[in-house]
């Protein structure tokens, strides 16, 4: 295995899930007769990424049990929630000796397909970037981060969680899947500067943005064909709809 050019992903699956209205963590809710953390290991492995670091807290012997039976999946215990910037650093032991490519997933984020991951690769590699998000136009937006990008030629210059953004902000329509390809070594260095100076007081991975523009670093967004591969599980309510996208054809999984 090279170990600069290695892709590894995290996949973010320490949450419990309140809103599904269940004793189970979120990630262990079934669609279509598969837990989601399934779907998104199954979509990752397609692309090609071999290596997989599950991030688990919340009841993490059912997640464990879950992601085991995939090849190449270690876990990394994250104990407290502090945000998706201190969820990806909890990975960190299993990431530094690869200076190669990271890429973060969402466990509750089933129907980002294998070929999506791979375009977001792509694009990062080809592009040189330090980090590159995955982006989605969206007819509603609300209660996703903005992309927000320069007026002058398009580039991206952050993203703004819903709860800290202004209404010009909130305005935009270009939203944050909480999916991304990092140059790993670039990863931890920002990681280690971001803060937790928000609505939240949470540790922000997307503030890695703002630092890389900061140091000079070159960022991007890929912005997905199909924007219903964005929808993300937090109720009932959005798993039967997954569901409906998926028996009407509109996603494969």
């Amino acid at each position: 295995m090279n170990l600069h050019n290695t892709v590894t992903a995290v996949i973010l699956a320490a949450g419990k899930g309140t809103r599904m209205k269940s004793e189970l963590p979120k990630v262990a809710v079934v669609l279509n007769e598969s837990p989601l953390l399934l779907h998104v290991l199954r979509n990752i492995e397609s692309a090609g990424i071999e290596r997989k670091v599950v991030v688990v807290g919340y009841r993490k012997d059912i997640v464990t049990d879950i992601a085991k039976s995939f090849s190449g999946v270690e876990f990394a215990g994250q104990t407290e929630q502090l945000g998706t910037g201190h969820a990806v650093l909890s990975a960190e032991s299993h990431l530094v000796p690869y200076s190669g490519y990271t890429i973060v997933a969402c466990g509750d984020a089933p129907l980002i397909s294998a070929k999506s991951f791979s375009e977001l690769i792509e694009l990062h590699k080809s592009n040189g970037y330090s980090a590159t998000v995955l982006s989605a136009k969206m007819e509603n937006p609300t209660g996703y981060g903005r992309i927000i990008r320069s007026a002058d030629d398009g580039s991206l210059l952050r993203i703004v969680e819903e709860k800290d953004a202004s209404p010009e902000e909130k305005v935009v329509s270009e939203v944050n899947t909480g999916t991304y390809c990092f140059n790993t070594d670039d990863l931890f260095t920002a990681l280690k500067q971001i803060g937790n100076d928000n609505a939240q007081k949470e540790y922000y991975l997307t503030d890695v943005i703002k630092i890389f523009r900061s140091l000079g670093k070159k960022v991007g967004a890929k912005t997905l064909a199909n924007a219903l591969e964005s929808h993300g599980i937090n109720s009932p309510d959005d798993l039967a709809l997954a569901k409906q996208y998926i028996d009407k054809g509109l996603v494969g999984v």
